[in-house]
């Protein structure tokens, strides 16, 4: 062929500054493009020997060699594909804006749809540009009789072509580095970088280092024909097995069937748990893992895995690496993968996937937010599934996911819909129940429940009701007129029925079983229940349920005390506690200089506790998000000190002592020690609080030895 000389077919005057500032955010993707080239190249060859219109050479063995050579600040990328005539080169390199893969796949498209084709970007080969200063391409092409082509390009829009000197098929281009990166010559950033884009590409990868003087050592019959032997080791023994030291081999650094691209049937679990190890650096076992393997409406295969999370000390981000026809493309895009799913690692594989020219956007909104839904389907159906067949390991499982699927119900209302009522909630005792089991657990029976009361030393509470001074009477039903009342219910149940329905049923949970001990407890003692909520995305969680699932409300234990801690007592004694809770209460105000503390007076089954103190929900929820926003000369405490009630038990000798003295010389010590215990049942107290309730406590220890 005649030399040529010429000028690239571009719209713009230098398309290389464009290449270099705009088109690839990374300088490293080029290793990545001028690969994905080559394997697009050699799957050409194949399919052309397929169709019977190539005939491959029988020791034929598809690869791609990646030579680097600091010395002379060069890096070559060679293959044995398809090659280029010089037609092709003028067509597909000439004029960058063609892509000779969309070109090869119209051309074949009847013929043949076994293998995909990678490149679809006629930019690929100009990344190169973004580091070298010249680069050269040498080729041959498939064809009967074609001639070998030599190429050149310093970057400008300036090129020379001629006839080249190689004589096998396939294509080898040379880049001469620049100086700013020089880096890309060394062997050990070469190898990150190509494990980093190219570990599963689907042909060969063999990185080398030019005239190295590295050797290894293998065996006779590991010989393989194109080693090149240094020297025969002299061997110990006759019998032992002859050792030769060859120049060191290319490494091969990809995998070309990853694990993904076999059916679930085919892997085993130590293939998982390698596999997770090796693309993940990670030693700690995955929980549990999901195989997504989807032909239609589009191509998808990956398999996600499930770590386990130290929430205390770790990151709960996790790595969602994305490839399009094995070929990396980027860590956790946003718009394929749903935002709570980041929190898991995997890899997801979809060739069908609409991106940019330079591969790290993604376009079509609707067709990728199609592979999001379908994705959180599969979680979705595959943690369901296991709450329904393997309830044992989901419960196992359940403290570690907990926060991926609360997460995701609050950010998916679709995800939160399948998963509604297989979110597990522990309980007081230690065991898991979903929803719908929590909402049957505390329907006691009123009368049963007074029946079967125990204090926390597990001894049997009477039931009583009793008067202003204490004493049993028998337990009658009155109106409003105070007259003895008919049962409402002696033939009216469905009323009752009808109510319990519209009833808003209350779901008690524990934040902190140490510091809420005293409620437990006593929830214990009634034969009730709770769930405990200790992580900090449960009270979001916990009031999306509620919105979404109307009469269901969420209470923690200390936000009110429920009749079934109380003792029955007669109109008149009510009306007796209400004005002693009037008089208490301003001798505690005085006390304490809390004007706006609450006090109530109630007679609890369990005389042991003396004072508690209630925080309502809603006083308390305020409070949370008051702190977690942190709002600027808010006082985050006005909500709890206007939702705080303190409760005094009537039936406590200390209260009643407080009763019956309020201008005793103690009186004050009490009050003040009552409150305090009380908080303690909540929260740890203040320092300034905790230091005068240390001093006080000493103080009534030394009056005990008087």
């Amino acid at each position: 062929m005649a030399a040529k000389h010429g000028n690239l077919s571009i719209n713009s005057d230098n398309i290389f500054p464009i290449i270099k500032k705009w088109l690839y955010s990374d300088h490293d993707i080029f290793f990545r493009e001028l690969i994905s080239n080559g394997c697009d190249a050699i799957t050409k060859l194949k399919k052309l020997d397929m169709m019977g219109e190539y005939a491959l050479p029988d020791d034929y063995k598809a690869k791609i060699q990646v030579i680097v050579n600091p010395e002379e600040k060069t890096l070559k990328f060679i293959d044995n594909g398809i090659g280029m005539t010089a037609d092709e080169v003028e067509e597909y390199i000439n004029q960058i804006a063609f892509s000779g893969a969309t070109d090869f796949i119209e051309k074949y498209k009847d013929k043949a749809n076994e293998d995909q084709i990678i490149g679809h970007f006629g930019l690929g080969f100009y990344s190169a540009f973004m580091v070298a200063d010249e680069v050269e391409i040498d080729t041959l092409s498939w064809q009967e009789g074609a001639q070998a082509v030599h190429w050149t390009c310093d970057g400008g829009t300036e090129f020379d072509m001629e006839e080249g000197k190689r004589t096998e098929v396939g294509t080898e281009i040379t880049l001469h580095i620049n100086e700013d990166c020089l880096e890309f010559c060394n062997e050990y950033k070469a190898k990150e970088v190509i494990k980093k884009y190219c570990s599963f590409m689907p042909t060969e990868i063999y990185l080398s280092k030019a005239n190295t003087t590295e050797t290894q050592i293998i065996t006779e019959q590991e010989k393989l024909p194109t080693d090149e032997v240094v020297e025969e080791i002299k061997k110990e023994k006759e019998e032992d097995e002859q050792k030769l030291k060859i120049k060191k081999r290319p490494e091969l650094l990809n995998e070309t069937q990853p694990l993904w691209a076999k059916h679930p049937n085919e892997c085993t679990r130590e293939e998982y748990l390698e596999f997770y190890r090796k693309v993940f650096q990670d030693y700690k076992e995955p929980l549990f893992w999901i195989h997504l393997n989807m032909d239609y409406p589009f191509n998808m295969k990956g398999i996600l895995y499930f770590p386990k999370i130290n929430m205390e000390y770790e990151s709960i981000e996790g790595t969602i690496k994305l490839y399009n026809n094995q070929v990396f493309i980027a860590d956790n895009i946003k718009e394929v993968i749903p935002e709570f799913l980041m929190l898991l690692k995997g890899v997801i594989d979809c060739p069908d996937l609409p991106l940019n020219v330079s591969r790290s956007a993604l376009q079509n909104d609707g067709f990728v937010k199609k592979i999001s839904e379908y994705i959180t389907k599969k979680v979705a159906d595959k943690l369901s599934g296991m709450c329904k067949t393997e309830k044992e390991e989901y419960e196992k499982y359940w403290d570690d996911i907990s926060p991926f699927i609360k997460f995701g119900c609050l950010k998916d209302d679709k995800f939160c819909e399948k998963m509604t009522d297989y979110i597990l909630f522990k309980n007081l005792d230690g065991n898991y129940m979903t929803l719908p089991e929590c909402l049957e657990v505390n329907k006691i029976d009123p009368d049963e429940a007074e029946e079967n009361a125990t204090d926390e030393n597990g001894e049997k509470v009477e039931a009583e009701v009793v008067d202003e001074n204490g004493e049993k009477v028998e337990a009658e039903i009155v109106d409003e007129n105070g007259s003895e009342a008919e049962d409402e219910n002696a033939d009216g149940g469905d009323d009752s029925d009808s109510e319990e329905e519209k009833k808003e049923k209350i779901i008690y949970y524990v934040t902190d079983e140490k510091q809420q001990s005293q409620y437990i407890n006593m929830f214990k003692a009634a034969k009730m229940d709770a769930v405990v909520l200790t992580h900090n995305i449960d009270q979001p969680f916990v009031s999306q349920l509620e919105a979404k699932n109307e009469g269901i409300k969420f209470q923690r234990i200390d936000a009110d005390l429920t009749d079934t801690f109380k003792a029955k007592t007669s109109k008149k004694a009510e009306k007796e506690m209400e004005e002693q809770a009037e008089s208490i209460a301003k001798l505690m105000k005085k006390v304490l200089k809390k004007d706006a503390i609450k006090v109530k007076i109630e007679k609890l089954k369990n005389k042991k506790i003396s004072s508690m103190i209630t925080l309502s929900e809603e006083s308390r929820r305020m409070q949370d998000m008051m702190k977690m926003y942190s709002m600027p000369g808010m006082d985050t405490g006005m909500f709890g000190k206007e939702g705080e009630t303190l409760i005094l038990n009537a039936n406590h000798p200390l209260v009643q002592y407080v009763l019956e003295h309020q201008d005793g010389e103690n009186v004050k010590m009490i009050c003040e020690q009552l409150y305090d215990l009380a908080l303690l049942q909540q929260a740890p107290l203040e320092p300034d609080a905790m230091t005068k309730f240390v001093a006080r406590s000493n103080e009534i220890m030394m009056m005990l030895t008087k």
